[in-house]
């Protein structure tokens, strides 16, 4: 048996982003020799097992596990494992190395996720073999279901070549007394909590600096959460949401702008009923009047909606390389509140639908999330080049 699988593990819908290690040991079979290894993890996640020779040694890859709090001296328990390693082992991957005293080979596998927490225990047996059989047995396995490039396939992340780097705040939409919408036991604030965390890992891997509006599940208003970005100083506003529709069938990634009918009223608004330092970050409007905010609030716009809606192609272009499909129409306009900033570009992506079987299927898949984090990981990255070559062509 060369490698187990297990490619689609069932994921807790717990407000976490990474699977966390619980506990876990390598002990001694109790009958035939060999030895046992098991893990307990806060929730499901895609994992793979395969044996390695010279030296050899046992690998479970993972997707993605945070091992904080694990002891690999005291997990080893086993004569027959002569030492425990783990750790990242790539961008979105972590990986566990049982080094083994002689040749073993993988007798059984397997993942146990507890239904309600979501917590999940991988038990696993070795067996002793002979150095033919475990050299037969072993070796780095492909397979399509497992989506773990090649080393030479993979490009690394744009990274920005000077200057600070891009400080991004992500909005995973409603959140406390609003669930947003529900499904199966399922709701979106929770679904894009779980997203945001994730998203914001992988931003931060990419080296840019992701920030969230809420990082529990408690209750921010639409103005609150534009006044957070004001006052991080954000460079890009990304408000992450995963609705669902009463009738009809809707499926795949959607981004929203601002629609352009919806702009002189949001400016309105802001110009009324905000404090004149939340309106535009870095300006002092306190002895401005509306018609003053206003001017400013429209030249801000005007710079800035064709940031937006560059950011939004971009974003699309990125889901659809890493995940496959988008929304047959996937790039509108609309006035949500969250998307009025007018100094910082902002966008609305409507993740997946939970109305939609498939739909919901992936959002709690981990390796379908970690996809759709990469594709707008690249979106923003490729949009950033572009920004930073037209920079010096807009208004100063």
């Amino acid at each position: 048996m060369a490698a187990l699988w297990l490619a689609g593990a069932a994921v807790a819908q717990e407000l976490g982003g990474r699977a966390r290690f619980e506990e876990g040991a390598a002990t001694d079979a109790r009958w035939g020799g060999g030895a046992e290894l098991t893990l307990t993890l806060s929730q499901g996640v895609p994992w793979r097992a395969f044996t390695l020779t010279d030296p050899a040694r046992l690998v479970l890859d993972f997707r993605e596990v945070d091992w904080t709090g694990a002891d690999p001296e005291a997990m080893d328990r086993s004569d027959a494992v002569g030492a425990l390693r783990m750790g990242g082992f790539r961008s979105g991957w972590s990986r566990l190395v049982a080094v083994l005293s002689g040749p073993m080979v993988i007798g059984e596998a397997g993942m146990r996720v507890t239904e309600g927490s979501g917590r999940a225990e991988l038990a696993l047996r070795l067996i002793p073999a002979s150095a033919d059989e475990m050299a037969r047995a072993s070796g780095v396995p492909r397979d399509p279901r497992w989506d773990l490039p090649r080393p030479a396939a993979v490009a690394p992340a744009p990274r920005r070549a000077e200057g600070p780097p891009l400080r991004i705040m992500l909005d995973p939409g409603h959140g406390g007394i609003d669930p947003g919408a529900e499904r199966a036991g399922v709701s979106e604030a929770a679904l894009m909590l779980i997203f945001a965390r994730e998203l914001r890992d992988v931003l931060r891997r990419a080296g840019y600096d992701a920030l969230l509006t809420r990082d529990d599940d408690v209750f921010v208003s639409l103005e609150g959460r534009v006044a957070r970005a004001h006052e991080a100083r954000a460079d890009l506003f990304v408000s992450l949401h995963a609705d669902a529709i009463e009738e009809g069938v809707a499926h795949g990634a959607t981004v929203y702008t601002l629609a352009e009918d919806a702009s002189d009223a949001a400016s309105a608004a802001l110009a009324e009923r905000h404090d004149r330092d939340d309106i535009l970050a870095g300006l002092d409007l306190s002895g401005s009047d509306d018609r003053v905010a206003n001017v400013l609030l429209d030249l801000a716009r005007l710079d800035n909606t064709p940031r937006s809606l560059s950011l939004a192609r971009h974003l699309v272009d990125g889901i659809e390389n890493a995940v496959g499909h988008v929304h047959k129409r996937p790039l509108r306009r609309a006035g949500f509140s969250v998307l009025k900033a007018a100094d910082i570009p902002s966008v609305l992506v409507e993740v997946g639908f939970l109305s939609t079987e498939a739909d919901l299927k992936n959002l709690a898949d981990p390796a379908w999330r970690a996809g759709m984090a990469a594709g707008l990981r690249d979106g923003i990255s490729a949009w950033a080049i572009e920004d930073a070559a037209l920079a010096r062509l807009r208004r100063q």
